[in-house]
């Protein structure tokens, strides 16, 4: 199987235990609770010693499917499939980190993230020490004692910085710190975190996975690299279970506890997600370039940022790190936050929605959406101004997408 394509591979993974039925499609296992012949049994399923689920806020038959479908096309230790990519971050954190722990990132990521770090778990003297992470030679000064990781987007959203990210990778590796990745903005075909030296691979399955905005979830990928003894926290984890320490630390405790469980439903329409995830995330691609080129050409539009054009900053290492495939994402600026309303409002195919990497494309304003919650000041520290749009590219045909954005581009001037 490991050496199938990725579609090939996420239509034919097989299911971890044959179904009874002999379901060509895996069920929804839409349970709470699992009976056993015994008592022996139920009990060698709560110790480990023998597969098998108990409850479903630990582990459910079409949740691990997904969980094996994943682990099968990145060829990582493990998975864990949770309620959403904010669950997913959280948990992670909280499995790693203790009180007087620190983590280094950057404020140019997504606003829940800035705010999950900064707002929520600071006040548990977890600390964030945020850096231009594009400036890898300034980051070990950074690193003391107390550092347990380095968190990064593979493209931020929605300032759409990109890291040289082996060069993040050897910093890590050098101290002794996990390289967290979250690749929420770079599918897996396109990114291949193992290779470029990343520990963990955090991912908003909501977006490419789901196949259109059908179901909220998140995933921790664990690649097997690190060593969890060099983890405080995870120290006695790591003599009990060795590689699998952090795995074992979420399913038996943190995600266990915490109770952040995807539905089996949810992680169905997953699983139908990613047999679609090329053909879709290449044709929004391909869409997002054209549309991007188009906007750097036109009078009413100040500037625009996506890493597929030559005039970005970002171009060159966007190239070797994402197989000339830059994303769906993009970024333009007008002249002021009247005119930006001005187009969004003007827009008829383009839907005003937050969301990354749906069917449909969307457009906001990120100021006044999901970076609301954060005053001027902030926002600026964050690089987020008033006359910026946010296009989220679909995939729908691109003549259509081009005249939709130049008749609302075209109409803010009267």
């Amino acid at each position: 199987m490991n050496k199938l394509a990725f579609t090939t591979k996420a239509l034919h993974t097989k299911y971890p235990r044959r179904d009874p039925q002999g379901a060509l499609r895996m069920p929804v296992y839409q349970t709470v609770a699992y009976e056993y012949e015994n008592a022996e049994g139920i009990e060698a399923a709560f110790m480990g010693t023998q597969p098998g689920h108990v409850y479903s806020r630990s582990t459910n038959p079409t949740i691990e499917y997904l969980e094996q479908i994943i682990q099968n096309l990145t060829g990582s230790l493990g998975v864990i499939a949770l309620s959403s990519g904010m669950a997913a971050i959280s948990n992670l954190i909280l499995a790693l980190v203790k009180s007087g722990d620190n983590i280094i990132s950057t404020k140019h990521i997504f606003g829940n993230t800035y705010s999950l770090f900064e707002k929520t778990l600071r006040p548990f003297d977890i600390e964030f020490k945020f850096a231009d992470l594009t400036q890898t030679s300034k980051i070990s000064n950074l690193i003391d004692d107390k550092t347990r990781a380095i968190f990064f987007e593979t493209v931020s959203n929605p300032m759409l910085e990109i890291i040289d990210v082996k060069s993040l990778s050897k910093i890590a590796s050098e101290n002794n710190i996990v390289l967290i990745a979250d690749t929420s903005i770079t599918p897996l075909y396109i990114f291949n975190s193992r290779e470029y030296g990343v520990d963990i691979e955090i991912i908003s399955s909501t977006k490419y996975i789901s196949g259109g905005a059908t179901a909220v979830g998140g995933l921790i990928i664990d690649y097997g690299k690190f060593d969890w003894a060099k983890i405080n926290k995870l120290h006695d984890d790591t003599v009990k279970y060795g590689e699998f320490a952090l795995l074992n630390k979420l399913r038996k405790e943190v995600y266990r506890n915490l109770g952040a469980c995807i539905s089996p439903g949810n992680a169905f329409l997953q699983t139908l997600g990613l047999e679609t995830l090329t053909l879709r995330a290449d044709k929004a691609c391909n869409n997002a370039m054209l549309i991007a080129e188009m906007l750097e050409k036109h009078p009413g539009v100040l500037t625009v940022n996506y890493p597929g054009l030559k005039s970005s900053k970002y171009h060159d290492i966007a190239t070797i790190q994402f197989k000339n495939l830059y994303g769906t994402i993009l970024t333009f600026n007008l002249s002021s936050k009247k005119h930006c309303f001005q187009f969004l409002n003007k827009l008829k195919i383009i839907r005003r929605a937050t969301n990354l990497n749906d069917n449909k494309t969307l457009a906001l304003h990120p100021a006044s959406t999901i970076f609301a919650e954060f005053d001027a000041e902030k926002r600026e520290e964050m690089g987020i101004n008033d006359n910026m749009i946010r296009l989220a590219i679909g995939i729908e045909d691109c003549e259509d997408l081009k005249n939709d954005i130049n008749k609302a581009l075209d109409k803010i001037s009267e």
